[in-house]
């Protein structure tokens, strides 16, 4: 097929025999010269001189020889042969398809506000904008009965104790990108009011996001738990500087590496182990402290705080500074405090 692109380019600029014409010598000719070549004859009482015709298609080949080995014409010579051309010249735009095809890095976003992974403590993403990030999320500014708050003013009845059903339990550790959280696994329960509701997991906030009487403490463990109905109830624990925590200990030595991951602990936990020894607490109607800020959530503060220590602190705020929602307005809502 490359032969026969080639008879229809190279050989109308050359003779029968496959000699290119030579135009300046074409000049020279007789005006009534014939246009094809006649051939010589041999002068009177001379023998004719025997001529050898060439193959066309031999002589073809050797200019195709010679044209390869030549230097390469102008790409808008009319004389460069396609074949060479579509080996050379053509094959550049493959490259701009095959890159055009490649996925190219993105572009750095820009802030949408309708996106749930924006949601933080600081900044666009911060508090104040949660409730119009998302319509889900319109209860963090619309809502009435919003958490955390500042504990003030408890009216303090005969509350019945909190029934604490823990007990030691497998755990994964997974750093969400909010906080460090602990997913614990079934068998632990508190009961409410004749509800019994499961420990699902427990997380921390540093500072405290919960208040009493305006004093806000080191940190905080959301303990938080569902009953059948999808009922939450969250139990709170204040952490204050002081000694080491060994739950909390056991939960900095499982950290993943990386955002996102979840470690399995090879130990178990007991959470009965994080809990003060007096179980007083404080009572309120709230919500959720993090997007979408569902509200009907049951809350116990636990009154008194547990120590922590500086280095266990310290680990936290490496990893989060600080991740506590400001408090809310109590909205002359009842709080409630044990004796």
């Amino acid at each position: 097929m490359a032969l026969a692109f080639a008879l229809h380019g190279p050989v109308q600029a050359s003779d029968a025999h496959g000699e290119e014409a030579k135009p300046a010598k074409a000049a020279k000719a007789a005006p009534t010269a014939p246009a094809e070549r006649a051939e010589e004859k041999p002068a009177a009482g001379k023998p004719a001189a025997r001529v050898e015709v060439q193959d066309p298609m031999d002589r073809l080949r050797e200019r195709l020889a010679e044209k390869l080995g030549a230097t390469k014409a102008a790409p808008t010579s009319p004389n460069v042969l396609r074949v060479a051309a579509r080996a050379e010249a053509e094959p550049a735009p493959a490259p701009a398809k095959a890159a055009a095809a490649r996925p190219r890095p993105a572009a750095a976003p820009k802030h949408d506000t309708g996106h749930a992974a924006h949601w933080s403590y600081d900044g666009e993403g911060g508090p104040m904008n949660w409730g119009a990030m998302k319509p889900e999320f319109a209860k963090c500014s619309t809502g009435t009965r919003q958490s955390p708050i500042d504990i003030r003013d408890g009216i303090k009845v005969q509350l019945e104790p909190v029934p604490f059903d823990y007990k030691p339990s497998a755990f994964r550790v997974i750093d969400n990108g909010h906080t460090v959280q602990v997913n614990v696994a079934p068998g632990n329960s508190i009961e409410v009011m004749g509800r019994r509701y499961e420990l699902l997991q427990f997380h921390f906030h540093r500072p405290s996001e919960e208040r009493i009487d305006g004093r806000q403490f080191d940190m905080v463990a959301h303990l938080v738990h569902k009953d059948p109905e999808g009922r939450l109830a969250v139990v709170a624990v204040l952490l204050d500087r002081g000694s080491a925590q060994p739950v909390v200990q056991k939960v900095w030595n499982n950290l993943p590496l990386e955002k996102g991951e979840e470690v399995p602990a090879r130990d178990t936990i007991d959470l009965n182990a994080l809990l003060p020894t007096e179980r007083s607490y404080f009572t309120y109607m709230g919500s959720l402290t993090t997007p979408p800020c569902s509200e009907g959530v049951l809350w116990m503060v636990m009154k008194q705080p547990v120590p922590i220590s500086p280095e266990q602190i310290g680990i936290f705020s490496r990893l989060y500074p600080m991740n506590a929602r400001p408090v809310q307005s109590a909205a002359g809502r009842l709080i409630k405090e044990s004796n």
